[in-house]
């Protein structure tokens, strides 16, 4: 596209040309992620013709939901795709957050203990955790579930030595060993399969009973396969990330040993029926469709965050990763070193956003974090991370976190835009 189409959003010849350099940069990265695209489409698309799933599954079910086709289609879909025994895949669920937690006290009893291998957990797992509670919750502190935590090295990535002795000691045994491969709001890599393979084979070295859990939020379809083909006993993320292809308004998936799925089931509705109930209540034609889009979506998230990356890295900020690095999530941080440049950046990404481009975001409390929190996304689905967001914490390195992008055209826009409003209040 030609600059003056994009001079008409007010975006200067300066941030055009510093983007066209930066695509000048990435074009091999780039067809690296079209080579994965076509290679994730082409197994969504054997998935869906091997559970034969038809037009008529896709009636409206209600109240119990029992023998609801269209949900066990689906959840053989995701089987397939993933590498599981089995899938639990619900539009109860409402966010990734609820989707761990259903995991976790799925699997742990009272008086288990289990491992956090990757550094701090998102912020909003902190409740579910039972970190500083001061008040009465249903965490896992207070059914008497305790955990350990390895710090992360300096560089961001696992401490494998740590790993290596916490498991070999006698006087402990891990129920579970849990896994985040994305980042958070904490600057270091998001896991690869690669990551996740040698933590599994050192657990199964050291301590082969315990269960490897992995919150895979925002890595799915990254990678030519999923966490589960490199040891992990159970995967859980959100619809209204990856999976959901910008298209499923809500819902979460859990994936694995089917015994350990039928477990995480009776949490989220009732011991003895299990997966057996949960109404589709008309959504699985969204599921379905959001699946099947997924891998051209997180291909064109992929691409904004390569591009993005590129682009303010040649203008003198940290970024990571860097834009040919291999990439464990679609998560993109830039560090802005102030809070300005910061807001600027969040400002931008909403203001060309198609829903609520009207409005500016402020920096403002939410549930579940420690400071401020800014946040912009113009999504059609509210929280959607597939739909190009950009938000970051209020507290130094004022890092922000871009992730997403229905299209790459809306991922670039906002980034030149950013570009354009730094330099103006420079």
């Amino acid at each position: 596209m030609s600059f003056e189409f994009y001079n008409s959003f007010d975006v200067s010849s300066k941030a055009y040309q510093a983007s066209e350099q930066a695509l000048l940069e990435c074009k091999d990265t780039f067809n690296q992620i079209e080579q994965l695209r076509e290679f994730n489409q082409l197994r969504v698309i054997k998935a869906f013709q091997n559970a034969k799933i038809s037009a008529s599954d896709f009636q409206f079910s209600n109240g119990y939901g029992y023998n609801d086709s269209s949900r066990k289609s689906i959840e053989q879909i995701f089987a397939e795709l993933f590498g599981a025994e089995r899938a639990l895949v619900r539009m109860q669920f409402s966010s990734g957050t609820h989707v761990l937690a259903v995991m976790l006290k799925a699997i742990l009893r009272p008086h288990d203990k289990f491992l956090i291998v990757s550094g701090q957990v998102y912020d909003t797992l902190h409740t579910t955790l039972g970190i500083n509670q001061t008040t009465d919750h249903t965490s896992l502190k207070d059914f008497l579930i305790e955990y350990d935590q390895i710090e992360l090295l300096p560089d961001g990535m696992i401490d494998y030595s740590k790993l290596k002795q916490m498991l070999a000691n006698p006087d402990i045994l891990y129920k579970a060993i849990y896994i985040q491969r994305s980042r958070g709001y904490i600057l270091r890599p998001a896991l690869t399969n690669e990551d996740i393979g040698k933590i599994t084979r050192i657990v199964n070295k050291y301590s082969p009973e315990s269960l490897i859990l992995v919150d895979n939020c925002y890595g799915e379809l990254v990678e030519e396969a999923e966490p589960l083909a490199f040891g992990a006993d159970l995967i859980a993320g959100s619809l209204i990330k990856n999976p959901g292809g910008g298209i499923a308004c809500s819902g979460g998936y859990i994936a694995g040993r089917a015994d350990l799925v039928e477990l995480c089931a009776e949490q989220m509705h009732a011991p003895g029926v299990g997966s057996e109930i949960g109404p589709s209540l008309g959504f699985s034609r969204s599921i379905a469709q959001g699946i099947y889009m997924a891998p051209q979506v997180v291909a064109n998230a992929l691409k904004v965050a390569v591009h993005a990356a590129a682009l303010f890295k040649n203008q003198g900020f940290v970024v990571e990763p860097l834009p040919h690095a291999k990439r464990g999530d679609i998560v993109q941080t830039i560090i802005f070193e102030n809070p300005g440049n910061l807001i600027s950046f969040c400002e931008a990404a909403q203001a060309v956003a198609p829903i609520d481009s009207q409005f500016t975001p402020v920096p403002s409390e939410m549930p579940g974090y420690d400071c401020d929190i800014i946040m912009a996304s113009g999504s059609f689905t509210q929280g959607s991370s597939i739909e190009l967001s950009a938000d970051a914490p209020l507290r130094s390195p004022y890092a922000v976190f871009l992730q997403g992008g229905l299209n790459f055209e809306y991922g670039r826009l906002a980034c030149m835009i950013a570009l354009d409003k730094i330099w103006q209040e420079a």
